[in-house]
């Protein structure tokens, strides 16, 4: 016989026992063969989630792209000049049929030195007719390295057009619709009729004298601060590194006065807010002692009795009879 207790522990029969390790082996086994079955209900149980699509990414353009019709005909222009045989691959991102073409010149022979967009006409939506100058030098005459026979004058740069179609496509993506096209010199436009009167020389004694002199003296040639000629809120930074050692001005004209700086003027004091539109004719002598002439539209403005700097405008200004440009055509 067995104690009733032992270290603590109360232990039943053998049979009470052997019972319950009966009951626990069944049970363990009811575990293993449920456990898969209770897992795959859970799973079928399980309520759907729904995942949401990840946005697609919008490709924003980069500003300036495309570069514009212009700016693409004096590339494919480029690249077509210093093409040859067997490089007419190199016009393959220009012109989608380049596989058709065939040159026969040698490639490298000549390149351009210098290419500017100078009519680009709108032929159709999306459809541009684009002229582009190229100045066209052999290579090796512009550094010399080319050979000259006995006779044969040196050859230099010479100033060419063509004439390239560009087209849009989908996306905006340019193409060329066929080879350039050489053509003569676009025809020059009359002159522009101003809205200015007469020109005449910079008097001393015209009450804005002093600030134009002042003014272009800061602006072009670093001389004194070009704040203290300007009017307030009017923003115009000198040109750094000053061009220029010294600079007159010259002669100038006005809107509404065939004679700027008259006696009239001279005698009347700036009155706060009288405006003058002017075309100022410049001398500018770099430190070499060469001159160049520059012109330059300001408008001046009144206060407390002088003169000052209002604006420094892009463009003269053109009379009310200059018909307006053609819409259809830009120049680059």
């Amino acid at each position: 016989m067995l104690p009733a207790e032992a270290g603590g522990w109360a232990l039943g029969s053998l049979g009470a026992a052997a019972n319950s390790v009966t009951v626990l082996r069944r049970a363990a086994w009811v575990l293993m063969v449920a456990g898969p079955v209770l897992a795959v209900w859970a799973l079928v149980s399980r309520p759907s989630v729904t995942v949401s699509a990840a946005p697609v990414r919008q490709e924003q353009p980069v500003a300036g792209q495309p570069a514009g019709p212009g700016g693409f005909a004096e590339l494919f222009v480029s690249a077509y000049l210093a093409a040859g045989q067997g490089t007419e691959d190199s016009l393959a991102p220009f012109l989608p049929n380049a596989r058709d073409v065939s040159l026969t010149a040698d490639p490298g022979v000549q390149r351009a030195q210098e290419l500017a967009a100078v009519r680009v006409r709108l032929v159709s939506s999306g459809y541009w007719s684009v002229t582009v100058a190229a100045r066209v030098v052999p290579v090796g005459a512009a550094d010399g390295k080319k050979k000259v026979e006995p006779g044969e004058a040196q050859v230099g740069p010479v100033l060419r057009y063509f004439q390239v179609p560009v087209r849009t496509g989908e996306g905006g993506a340019l193409a060329a619709a066929a080879l350039p096209a050489e053509v003569g010199a676009p025809l020059s436009g009359g002159a522009p009729s101003l809205a200015y009167g007469q020109v005449v020389p910079v008097r001393g004694s015209d009450p804005a004298a002093q600030t134009l002199t002042g003014f272009f003296a800061a602006y072009l040639a670093g001389s004194g601060q070009i704040d203290r000629y300007l009017s307030p809120g009017t923003a115009v930074a000198a040109v750094s590194p000053a061009p220029y050692a010294q600079v007159e001005v010259a002669q100038l004209a006005e809107v509404g006065t065939n004679d700027p700086g008259s006696a009239d003027q001279q005698a009347a004091p700036a009155v706060d807010g009288a405006r003058r539109e002017l075309l100022v004719d410049v001398t500018a002598s770099d430190a070499s002692g060469q001159k160049r002439p520059l012109t330059y539209a300001i408008t001046i403005a009144a206060r407390d009795g002088r003169w000052e700097i209002a604006s420094v405008d892009g463009n003269p200004v053109l009379s009310k009879s200059q018909a307006p440009a053609e819409k259809k055509e830009t120049s680059q």
